[in-house]
């Protein structure tokens, strides 16, 4: 077993799964996936099963429940193994495997949360509208003035954690299951001292299968993000 995991929730991701978990094998990096599937109706999870394949596992959910609940039952099949670095991604190749060495060298350098940030260094993000852009940039302004975080990227999900961070928390109360599940860990994890590096990434959006964004994802984050500043502020934030 490698002391790295990558974990990739699914839903409906047939046709990018296997190829890449085939890309993340080939890397020059000792790693194992496991991939949270969701009972896709699109046979996702059946792809995996089929595997014969030692270092790839699947964990199958009887429904969808969304990313954040799908990333929490990951967090624990790993903390339950003792992994030592978990790295979080999309299963659709926005997120690039090729930077996981380079979040996982900012890990061994002392960073506790290694971000793949699309906007320390300009805007990196290929075959968005101005209209996706302009959401993304004001939602992240929006989570460091409340939360008083400096993270440029607070939204991005493609994380590698140091799982000392994830023992710390106490997993049952994150709150949100939608994409600001990906603010919260970050909120979460600087309350408790740790160390957030943000490392550059170029972020392309999928080219198959469909976007799981929705307008509730968005109004998840717009009212739970002050919600979880005052529940902070007023010490019922549970960390």
């Amino acid at each position: 077993m490698s002391s790295l995991l990558v974990i990739l929730p699914t839903y409906n991701e047939a046709p990018n799964i296997l190829k890449m978990i085939e890309v993340l094998l080939q890397l020059e990096l000792a790693l194992d996936v496991l991939v949270v599937d969701d009972n896709s109706p699109d046979g996702t999870g059946d792809l995996v099963e089929a595997l014969e394949e030692e270092r790839v596992f699947l964990l199958s959910r009887k429904r969808k429940e969304g990313l954040g609940a799908a990333y929490i039952a990951g967090f624990k099949w790993a903390l339950n193994r003792n992994y030592r670095h978990i790295c979080t991604m999309d299963a659709d190749f926005s997120h690039d495997p090729a930077d996981i060495p380079r979040l996982a060298e900012a890990c061994e350098q002392g960073a506790h949360l290694a971000i793949g940030s699309r906007y320390i260094r300009g805007v990196n993000v290929v075959n968005w509208g101005m209209d996706r852009i302009l959401l993304s940039l004001g939602a992240s302004l929006y989570t460091r003035v409340i939360t008083g975080m400096r993270v440029k990227d607070p939204t991005a999900g493609f994380v590698m954690y140091d799982t000392t961070v994830l023992r710390e928390m106490t997993l049952d109360a994150v709150q949100f299951k939608g994409y600001a599940f990906q603010i919260e860990m970050k909120y979460k994890s600087h309350l408790l001292g740790k160390t957030l590096k943000e490392v550059s990434i170029v972020f392309k959006d999928r080219e198959q299968g469909n976007s799981k964004m929705s307008s509730g994802i968005i109004k998840e984050a717009i009212l739970g993000v002050p919600h979880m500043r005052l529940s902070h502020a007023l010490g019922n934030l549970e960390l």
